[in-house]
């Protein structure tokens, strides 16, 4: 199905809007920061120049990611940090991704919801984000979410996976510093391995301290990684802790060990790796969402090769290569 033709006197208007949005969203206007949030995650052509504006403004923000299985208790735990970041003066913004509605394609679990006391802090913007068939653990906008709450000053930013387990590492290349999130009695150990979130985290972190099998669970980690279950590349020694977002013991110590990492990082140097990685991974995540976006749009050129497939007088690969223009079909 072809895009619909907006007419010149259309997109102007909206373009403007979005371009005055970016002054808004450096002031640190909440309804601006929210406005331009929405039109990043619908995909708005017009906002395509404000974003790229944004951009401009940001890599100051410490950038932290939160994954882990389902029920390991991420929001939770994710509210007890801003609580203990913002007591200190800090802007902290948070973007949930959530899985998506399959009719409607919004947020299921509305992680603003669980959210709502930490949310009252000083100076703390929550938003939620679907997934809408995105693999990964993140949302396809999450990034450009995250550049605006950057180019507004906040700092940290924390990601939340969805939690869908095996395809959340995609948050090794989007955040500094990676928090993986383990609940003792779910098997997590396994889970972990499966996954390979083992070797992504710079910080472990078990939840529900106050059960009696959290010890074990703690033990099982240090386990697997003195068998080199570890990021590599990396001069940072892996912490693992055992919290209680409830009670709140060891949540100041986590948020040490968080700004510590983010210290690490600026004086060893890593840092510019960790940017040149995610940099490269926004770039190529990019041309394939252009890539699917054209074909989406107009799919004539598709659907030729599509049926040349089916019928096998053109090979998948081939096809590809077509559509990319680098060789002529049946060649």
């Amino acid at each position: 199905m072809s895009a619909p033709v907006r007419s010149v006197g259309t997109a102007r208007p909206a373009y403007r809007a979005s371009m005055d949005l970016v002054g808004e969203v450096r002031e640190g206007r909440v309804s601006a920061i929210a406005r331009m949030i929405s039109r990043a995650e619908s995909g708005h052509s017009e906002a395509a120049a404000a974003l790229a504006e944004i951009y401009r403004h940001t890599g100051r923000a410490h950038i932290v990611g939160i994954t882990g299985v389902p029920g390991a208790g991420k929001s939770t735990l994710v509210a007890s940090l801003i609580k203990s970041f913002a007591r200190e003066g800090c802007k902290v913004g948070v973007i949930a991704i959530d899985p998506s509605s399959p009719f409607s394609g919004g947020a299921v679990l509305g992680d603003r919801v669980r959210m709502t006391d930490a949310a009252e802090a000083t100076q703390c913007f929550v938003r939620s984000m679907a997934t809408r068939g995105h693999l990964g653990g993140l949302a396809r906008a999450t990034l450009q979410a995250v550049d605006v709450l950057d180019a507004a000053g906040y700092s940290p930013i924390f990601i939340e996976t969805v939690g869908v387990g095996q395809d959340e590492v995609e948050v090794v290349t989007a955040a500094h510093t990676v928090v993986v999130l383990s609940a003792p009695g779910l098997g997590d150990d396994v889970q972990a391995i499966k996954a390979g979130i083992l070797e992504i985290a710079d910080i472990h972190v078990v939840s529900k301290a106050d059960r009696p099998d959290a010890a074990a669970t703690v033990s099982a980690l240090h386990g697997m990684m003195s068998l080199g279950s570890t990021r590599p590349q990396t001069s940072w020694s892996t912490p693992v802790l055992a919290v209680s977002s409830v009670s709140g013991e060891k949540i100041m110590e986590l948020k040490q060990e968080i700004s510590r990492h983010w210290m690490h990082l600026q004086e060893t140097g890593e840092l510019a790796d960790r940017q040149l990685a995610m940099s490269r991974t926004r770039i190529l995540g990019m041309a394939r969402d252009l890539f699917q976006q054209k074909f989406d749009e107009d799919d004539d050129a598709l659907e030729t090769r599509l049926h040349a497939v089916k019928s096998r007088k053109l090979d998948p690969a081939s096809a590809a290569r077509a559509l990319l223009g680098w060789e002529d079909d049946f060649s």
